[in-house]
């Protein structure tokens, strides 16, 4: 790492080039994700969103919902900032910036994203994720960036450890199972300003709503840490090398998220019944085994960014103009769900009887549409509103430009 206290000025945004196809590729496509699991969240107020009483189709994709949706997103957005943060880090750091110019661009894009993150909650939607990102590139600027790899092995310790703790929540589930009776419902809990009946009680709610809702998105920063630790290795820039781990990481990962899920779905979509106690523990099994969806998914895009031998096929340029604009696509989503699908606007799903159906066709029409206007977007080189506005406020308008190489990075 450089010495020198003065360095250069910050160099600015990367080069479209020269950034990694497998990060974009994932933001692209975990989009999706993203935008099933919210826009449940949003039609039945709750968190998790679903139809408490599913009946034929219904519940189907309510199982579908839990096992490949719920929780099974923000892992991969998580893991792909931490990732983010040393690709940035490095390609400043080689640009001649010094180790405190470096600390200060991270730490003032981290600001800027809490503060892009309260106004998200406070004018569209409580379940905000950029305002903790903000907080965790804060923190992870000033007590993790620097370190060495030894202390970086930790997080594979906590990991493991969190997987023992997995195990244990698990087997309390299938003991409940087997020895509980009852039919309690899945706890979920009730989200003020989704129910609202006005737009202003709404931004009332959301005004209240946002700081706890950070508070409990905060722990991601074990994820996001897993992500530093990968992009040291420099994994996704070169998934080749690393095919042998990848492939270990997505069957495990994403082994661990369909088994440790599907209690709750099943009891979400009525085809099991727990007791109260039970159903509590399942939904808690379930979000820990979201938690390994993020590496996995992560691990399956690697592996198809390394057999891909066309970057320039529509469907992988599509995905990976979304993937670079992944900022805009997921604000687009929040005005989409504010329209569509709130007590006071459209309320699309509330007057239908197969909720989840209209839910997730619309889920899928918002994706769609963001993935268009990238591609869009893309063919004119023009980034996407809501990353223009960060790179302004990050680099400012004097930053220089990137020199036409330099090594790939994940981040913008």
């Amino acid at each position: 790492m450089p010495v020198d206290t003065t360095g250069r000025p910050p160099t600015g945004p990367v080069r479209r080039a020269e950034r990694a196809l497998a990060p974009d590729l994932a933001r692209g496509a975990m989009l999706l994700i993203i935008a099933l699991a919210n826009s449940a969240g949003v039609a039945f107020a709750g968190e998790p969103g679903f139809n408490n009483a599913p009946q034929g189709g219904e519940s189907a994709l309510t199982f579908g919902l839990f096992e490949l949706a719920h929780a099974r997103g923000y892992p991969v957005f998580a893991l792909m900032f931490g990732y983010g943060i040393v690709q940035l880090a490095r390609r400043q750091d080689a640009s001649g910036s010094s180790p405190r110019q470096v600390r200060a661009l991270l730490v003032r894009r981290g600001a800027w994203l809490t503060v892009l993150g309260f106004a998200h909650a406070l004018l569209l939607y409580y379940g905000d994720f950029l305002g903790a990102y903000g907080i965790v590139c804060i923190a992870m600027t000033w007590l993790l960036l620097r370190r060495g790899d030894r202390f970086h092995r930790i997080v594979l310790v906590i990991w493991a450890l969190s997987l023992v703790e997995l195990l244990v929540v698990g087997g309390m589930v299938v003991r409940g199972l087997l020895t509980g009776t009852g039919h309690a419902p899945l706890p979920v809990g009730h989200v003020g300003s989704l129910a609202a009946s006005s737009y202003a009680d709404s931004l009332a709610d959301r005004l209240a709503e946002w700081p706890g809702h950070t508070l409990t998105t905060l722990p991601f920063v074990l994820i996001a840490w897993l992500g530093m630790w990968a992009a040291r290795r420099r994994i996704l820039e070169r998934p080749g090398r690393h095919r042998a781990l990848l492939v270990r990481t997505a069957v495990v990962g994403i082994g661990i998220a369909v088994v440790g899920g599907l209690p709750a779905a099943l009891i979400g979509a009525g085809w099991l019944h727990a007791d109260e106690p039970t159903a509590h523990m399942a939904l808690l099994l379930h979000g820990g085994g979201g938690m390994f969806a993020g590496p996995g998914y992560v691990a399956v895009f690697g592996l198809v960014a390394a057999r891909v031998t066309r970057p320039g096929a529509v469907v992988v340029r599509a995905l990976v103009a979304l993937g670079r604009r992944s900022l805009s696509g997921y604000l687009f989503q929040s005005v989409a769900w504010l329209v569509l699908l709130l007590p006071f606007t459209l309320d699309l799903a509330g007057q239908h009887t197969s909720p989840t159906a209209v839910v997730l066709v619309i889920a899928l029409a918002v994706w769609l549409a963001t993935v268009l206007i990238a591609l869009r977007l893309d063919d004119r080189d023009l980034p996407g509103p809501a990353e223009t506005v960060l790179r302004r406020l990050t680099y400012g308008p004097g930053a220089r430009r990137r020199p036409r190489r330099a090594a790939p990075s994940a981040i913008s």
